[in-house]
């Protein structure tokens, strides 16, 4: 049992227990390439988001780490078969929903551990800010942690090298033999406003990419996977110290 895991742990621990955060991971289910499964979000969240937690844990920071929300933006993606949607005004609802439980029981820290791209929670933070003055809501992108150019070879953002590492590191069992990944390849924009990314629109998912990835896995490993997976919960962990620790009333300087 888990102290900071709210799932695993219990009623007993839980109502002697003062958390300063609550973490929410949020990831998708969808398909990643051939080889990769529709819970490769949701996998990456549960152990990137419990191994951050306890480093800070262990550094005497009381974080509970909330179920993950399995389901998320896929809008882009409606022929992708099985590939499940929730949408935004869906997510603000839960969100809502999970904002108001912490701030009325004094939880005034919520951070939206994001494992999926299609999710956008800029808009619904804000939102909910208003809501919710006393809550400080913020949310993080667990890829953009570190320099992803630092331990891998090729660029992607979905069932790419460094997803694949990770899934190899994590559930090898879950990962079907070499011979069977896709290449990954994905088309580009053709005008080019949206390729510099100054102008942005929606990607229709079944017209980029044959096998529902974006990126090149085939350099993937285990060791790289390791590499980069301790990395990231170490500096995540960090941050969960210093939130934790954190005045929202002498929050800038």
């Amino acid at each position: 049992m888990r102290p900071y895991i709210l799932a695993e742990t219990n009623w007993k621990a839980v109502k002697d227990t003062t958390f300063d955060l609550a973490v929410l991971p949020w990831a998708a289910t969808e398909a990643h390439n051939y080889h990769l499964p529709y819970a490769t979000d949701i996998i990456e969240a549960d152990a990137l988001a419990a191994a951050a937690a306890k480093v800070a844990w262990e550094k005497g920071a009381k974080v509970i780490i909330l179920p993950t929300i399995p389901f998320g933006v896929n809008t882009g993606q409606p022929d992708i078969y099985l590939d499940m949607n929730l949408n935004p005004t869906t997510q603000l609802a839960i969100l809502s929903d999970v904002a108001e439980v912490l701030n009325r029981q004094g939880i005034h820290k919520l951070l939206i551990f994001n494992s999926h791209g299609g999710n956008n929670f800029k808009p619904l933070v804000r939102e909910l800010g208003l809501k919710y003055p006393d809550l400080f809501i913020s949310f993080s992108q667990w890829p953009q942690v570190v320099d992803k150019k630092a331990y891998f070879e090729e660029d992607g953002d979905h069932a790419d090298e460094m997803e694949t590492s990770l899934m190899l590191y994590l559930r090898p069992d879950l990962v079907l033999p070499k011979d069977q990944w896709g290449s990954g390849s994905s088309k580009k924009h053709r005008i080019k406003a949206f390729s510099e990314g100054w102008v942005w629109a929606e990607r229709k998912w079944s017209q980029i990419s044959a096998d529902t990835g974006v990126g090149d896995p085939r350099a993937a490993t285990v060791e790289k996977g390791e590499r980069f997976f301790k990395a990231v919960t170490e500096k995540m962990g960090n941050f969960f110290v210093e939130l934790c620790n954190a005045d929202l009333e002498d929050l800038y300087h």
